[in-house]
């Protein structure tokens, strides 16, 4: 596996004032999400009582926003994105890479010590939720326009939809891409490193569109993970957002060099 990275670096921590405008990025190849998957099982299959926690959580929450915006409509399917995106979402994501952290160390994960993690780090994560929340009305906003592509029949033939579906998936495809390149590293940088949320997104951004293949490869498997978890009716998220979770701590592990920065422990 090829992991020379794209500047070189120190072999400790440097000031703040001497530290780089984003961390370099390793180059992990295209299997390697496989590679974090399976290390993502082996984490979740040694602490599976925390992990189902964390998975239960996720279901829950994703079975209650899909019920509220069937009683309720878009409005509490907005609201319930954005506090998703600004608090809960990165909340349950920080416990899952924590308790990869601790495994990672030789610890017995400890729930206490995950919640603490969430907290600690609340302040980026919050940062790091209003950019998303900001980028997610801008992409309900760009929907809204794209309407004035829908045709006026009330029951249009397909050949009509072509220009809506065709824009309508370039555009959902580009947030999409953006949403994902901010955050496939971000957190667990937060997480590991004292690093504030602007250098941890810039650094994320930069390790994905250096890592296109890599990163068109992991971004399916989550895909269809999540696309398996609505299928099932949310109860698949109870195992396979620990997965994810716990796959995306290894991903950001092989692809984020910050050994620059302060560990956030001791």
């Amino acid at each position: 596996m090829n992991t020379n990275t794209d500047t070189s670096t120190g072999s400790g921590s440097l000031a703040p004032g001497q530290l780089p405008f984003l961390a370099p990025c390793r180059y992990p190849g295209a299997t390697a999400p496989f590679e974090w998957v399976r290390r993502g099982w082996l984490d979740l299959l040694a602490a599976p009582g925390l992990s189902l926690l964390y998975g239960l959580l996720f279901a829950t929450l994703s079975a209650l926003l899909a019920w509220l915006t069937w009683r309720l409509g878009l409005l509490a399917l907005y609201v319930g994105l954005a506090t998703g995106f600004v608090f809960v979402g990165p909340v349950l994501a920080m416990g899952l890479y924590s308790i990869s952290y601790q495994l990672e160390r030789g610890h017995r994960p400890a729930l206490l010590f995950s919640l603490e993690e969430g907290r600690a780090h609340l302040r980026d994560t919050l940062v790091l939720g209003l950019c998303l929340l900001i980028l997610l009305l801008v992409w309900g906003r760009a929907a809204m326009v794209l309407s004035v592509l829908l045709p006026s029949d009330a029951a249009p033939a397909l050949h009509d939809m072509i220009p809506y579906l065709i824009v309508g998936t370039v555009v959902g495809a580009l947030f999409c891409a953006l949403v994902f390149c901010a955050t496939a590293f971000s957190l667990p940088m937060l997480l590991d490193r004292r690093a504030d949320a602007v250098t941890a997104v810039i650094s994320s951004i930069n390790a994905t569109l250096r890592n296109k293949l890599t990163a068109l490869i992991w971004g399916a498997l989550i895909v269809a993970a999540v696309l398996i978890g609505f299928a099932t009716m949310f109860v698949g998220f109870v195992i396979l957002m620990p997965l994810l979770g716990h796959a995306t701590w290894h991903a950001y592990r092989a692809t984020i060099d910050a050994e620059r920065w302060p560990a956030t422990h001791a």
